[in-house]
C-alpha cells in the first residue's frame, strides 16, 4: 500500500487517473497573454455552468488569471502533444510556437482543438501550495476530432475513428 505522504508517491496515485490535456490561456493585468498546460479541470456546476482550474501559486500563469478577467481552456486534440510540452515548459513565449487566434474577449484560443471553453473569472480558493480558480462558462465551441490524454505520466488518446461506444 502506497503512503500518499511523499509527494512523488501521491503523483503514482494520481498518475492512475488518465485526464484530459488543456492549455488554459489568458490575459495579464497589462493585457500580454500568459497560457500553462492543465489537467486539473473539471466542471463544478450546471447551473450556473461553471467549471474550475488549479493552478500552482508560483507559476507565471497564476498571477496572471488572478489579475485578469477570466481565461480560457483550450482542450487538445491527439496530435497536439508538442503543443502541451511547449506550454508546461517554464521561460519563451510558448504563443510563438503555436496557431492561435483571440476571441472577443481577447483570450488565446489554439488553432486544432478539440474545444474552446471560455469563462469569466467567478471566485477562487487556495488549496494548499494551489489557487483554485473558478470560472463561469461564457462560450466555446467544439470540434470533431479526438483528445489528447495524459495517463501514468505519457500521452495517448482514445479511438481514432471519432466513435462513441455506449
Amino acid at each position: 500500500m502506497i503512503q500518499p505522504t511523499e509527494s512523488q508517491d501521491f503523483k503514482s496515485l494520481l498518475g492512475c487517473f488518465a485526464t484530459g490535456v488543456t492549455v488554459a490561456t489568458t490575459l495579464d493585468a497589462g493585457g500580454e497573454r500568459s497560457g500553462m498546460t492543465a489537467s486539473a479541470v473539471a466542471a463544478v456546476s450546471l447551473d450556473p455552468p461553471l467549471l474550475l482550474l488549479c493552478v500552482d501559486r508560483h507559476a507565471t500563469f497564476h498571477a496572471a488569471v488572478e489579475a485578469g478577467q477570466g481565461f480560457a481552456l483550450n482542450v487538445l486534440a491527439s496530435n497536439q502533444e508538442r503543443i502541451s510540452r511547449i506550454f508546461a515548459d517554464s521561460g519563451g513565449d510558448p504563443f510563438a510556437e503555436a496557431e492561435f487566434r483571440n476571441e472577443s474577449g481577447g483570450f488565446p484560443l489554439l488553432e486544432g482543438a478539440v474545444a474552446h471553453i471560455v469563462c469569466t473569472l467567478w471566485g477562487s480558493h487556495k488549496a494548499g501550495d494551489h489557487t483554485v480558480f473558478f470560472g463561469t462558462v461564457t462560450g466555446g465551441e467544439v470540434f470533431d476530432r479526438p483528445p489528447l490524454l495524459h495517463y501514468r505520466s505519457q500521452y495517448t488518446t482514445v479511438g481514432s475513428d471519432n466513435r462513441t461506444v455506449i
